[in-house]
């Protein structure tokens, strides 16, 4: 007597094939044959129709004047910044030195834990750059990896993204195809449009729940 999962299994190989449907053909986005300047613009719309905030700066040292401003104006004193290649090439403990802000990176931590403990409990803002800026949304994306700590971005109530602005694509499908078909995936990516937003059950919009309340870029190039 046949089992049941055995009985299970016959149905399923006995059941009609189907065929797999084509996928329907869809027109490219408008923003696939747009020039640089038109990916910034439109980027930064749909970036600020989010409620974020863009700023731009042509090289990298109106990018740290751009970004002296934001933490005199927030009375910032305490930030916590990435050490990808972005960040690091504007020295951002030597700025902050000549500011009076700390500033921190996880390397300064003996381990995880005391890490942890500083970007919840000391850091005011977060600072990092980012691997992809995606025109058609307004979309961040970051690839996660030891230069590139999620808790950056993710615990302060400020999260400040340095963009060089040949980072800014028009959709996100070169961003796929990239971090997970031509590379080795990393541990993690995430996409960020806007502040951090959760809803009730009754579709109250709530920011600053589970991340950041707010998210500021400064586009340099």
């Amino acid at each position: 007597m046949a089992s049941a999962r055995d009985e299970i299994l016959g149905k399923l190989k006995a059941a009609p094939k189907t065929k797999i449907p084509t996928r329907p053909f869809l027109p490219p986005a408008e923003e696939v044959a747009m020039g640089r300047d038109a990916l910034v613009n439109r980027f930064t719309e749909m970036f600020a129709a989010e409620t974020g905030i863009v700023y731009r700066a042509k090289e990298s040292g109106q990018a740290l004047e751009t970004l002296t401003e934001i933490v005199q104006r927030e009375g910032l004193k305490s930030v916590m910044v990435s050490t990808d290649e972005v960040v690091t090439a504007l020295n951002l403990p030597a700025w902050g030195n000549k500011i009076d802000v700390k500033v921190a990176t996880p390397k300064d931590f003996k381990g995880r834990d005391d890490f942890k403990d500083a970007v919840f409990d000391d850091a005011e803002a977060g600072i990092t750059g980012v691997d992809f800026a995606v025109a058609e949304s307004g979309t961040l994306g970051l690839r996660h990896d030891k230069d590139q700590a999620r808790l950056i971005s993710l615990a302060p109530i400020l999260h400040i993204a340095i963009v060089p602005v040949e980072r800014i694509v028009p959709v996100y499908e070169p961003v796929i195809e990239t971090v997970f078909g031509k590379e080795k995936p990393p541990s993690q990516f995430v996409f960020i449009t806007g502040p951090s937003m959760t809803g009730d059950i009754q579709g109250q919009l709530f920011k600053g729940m589970h991340g950041p309340r707010r998210v500021i870029v400064i586009l340099v190039g």
